[in-house]
């Protein structure tokens, strides 16, 4: 089920709500097996099943998407085990507000009664703030249960992590959906729409169980099709309703998950899923130059020498997306994207760099040959810089076959071109410059 509500955030998940409250009040679940979507965790064999069965509760992090039933379940979990609850929200409260719950939590434990406290956006404390929970947590006093739309690796204490079992909710698919909508209309009639702009209102949600029953309560408020003008079809429903912008926060984990999916799915080959995923970027309101430094870096780690052109096409779309601009300069950003997923690919220049990097920092400053330094002054002719030097452009077919390489370091090969696009063709000419090498000496 969906975070439902938010009003009192001390009311028990078996009061009635208000016959006033939000429909999303209204519909919250009286109990863990009403739970929509999360049966992972909710059900028998699931962490929070299991732990509700035994009658003990141990700390937790429930993180998930936006709408998914944190809260709900939270509250659902003091009710369950017979304990009670203190709420705190990390945008709201600070270190005061943490005493007095800890304060209460201590005399409720010396009067028998267990605590759950209940921290809502627990990522939103800081480092020392979230410190200040371990003592009271390690003592027993509180059963930690912390909601959170952001990765806890990223944004909670390892001290803190290490207390509690993070539970990962579901984001709400179109079957759980449908579910929640079904239980609307049970106690609100029938929804004025057609079967596709049920599925289509549905869709909007994206995953969020919440937003989806406040449009739902919109469109009854709104008391379409009372005045006999039939079921809204997706075009009238799309009007009607504001468009849902996609979760996504640009410094957060969904920034970075995505540009990951865009990158793998490039380098696999996908056009399709490429675009998809490039889509889902700009449209959430990703900045596009960053799209294109992604782009440009694709190019030459992923790509390379196998096509020289991928990098040509990645710095055009750059020059004219800043010409100009969106909308129009997308489709820049398009074409580099469809150019670089349809390329052959070779990370042959970016392991060269790695293996090259490497033997530079171990050799220290080894001094090139002396036969290919510049002497500018007489003293260095007279010391050999320069003498028996090679050019290349009067030896037979361009090539002398010198050996560039340090006094006393062997010679190497950091670069191995692969038998893919034009690197193909650069590994015939090292081939053949191989050769020719072999036969002077």
């Amino acid at each position: 089920m969906a975070d439902l509500f938010a009003d009192d955030p001390l009311q028990s998940a078996t009061d009635e709500p208000r016959e006033d409250a939000p429909l999303a009040d209204r519909l919250r679940p009286r109990s863990l097996s009403d739970v929509i979507g999360q049966d992972h965790l909710t059900g028998a064999e699931g962490p929070i099943g299991r732990m509700v069965a035994a009658g003990r509760l141990s700390s937790m992090i429930l993180w998930g998407p936006p709408g998914t039933g944190k809260t709900t379940i939270a509250r659902l979990l003091a009710d369950a085990v017979g304990m009670r609850i203190e709420s705190v929200s990390a945008v709201f409260s600070g270190v005061a507000d943490l005493k007095k719950a800890f304060a209460a939590a201590d005399t409720a434990a010396k009067a028998g009664q267990r605590t759950l406290l209940f921290v809502d956006e627990i990522h939103r404390f800081n480092r020392a703030q979230q410190d200040g929970f371990l003592p009271f947590v390690e003592r027993g006093t509180v059963t930690l249960v912390g909601a959170t739309t952001e990765n806890p690796s990223f944004e909670l204490n390892a001290a803190l992590l290490s207390r509690a079992q993070v539970l990962i909710l579901h984001r709400l698919d179109a079957e759980a959906l449908g579910k929640l909508l079904d239980r609307a209309e049970e106690l609100e009639g029938a929804l004025p729409l057609t079967d596709e702009a049920r599925e289509a209102l549905i869709a909007s949600a994206d995953g969020d169980g919440r937003f989806l029953l406040n449009q739902a309560e919109t469109l009854y408020n709104a008391e379409i099709g009372a005045d006999g003008s039939g079921p809204l079809d997706p075009a009238a429903l799309g009007r009607f309703l504001q468009r849902r912008v996609a979760v996504y926060d640009k410094d957060r984990e969904g920034h970075y998950n995505l540009i990951s999916a865009l990158h793998k799915s490039l380098r696999g080959s996908d056009p399709q899923a490429s675009l998809y995923y490039l889509a889902r970027m700009l449209t959430a309101g990703e900045e596009p130059l960053y799209v294109l430094r992604r782009l440009v870096r694709f190019a030459s780690e992923d790509i390379g020498l196998a096509d020289p052109q991928a990098l040509t096409q990645c710095l055009a779309a750059k020059d004219a997306y800043e010409f100009l601009g969106s909308p129009e300069g997308e489709l820049a950003i398009v074409q580099a994207c469809l150019y670089c997923a349809t390329a052959p690919k070779s990370n042959a220049a970016y392991n060269a760099q790695k293996s090259a990097w490497k033997s530079a920092k171990e050799t220290g400053s080894l001094m090139p040959p002396q036969n290919i330094l510049n002497a500018p002054t007489k003293l260095m002719k007279d010391i050999g810089y320069g003498k028996g030097y090679a050019y290349d452009h009067e030896a037979e077919g361009g090539f002398s076959g010198a050996d560039y390489w340090p006094e006393g370091m062997e010679p190497q090969k950091y670069y191995a071109p692969v038998e893919r696009g034009f690197e193909r063709e650069i590994a015939k000419r090292l081939d053949y410059w191989k050769k020719l090498r072999e036969a002077r000496e």
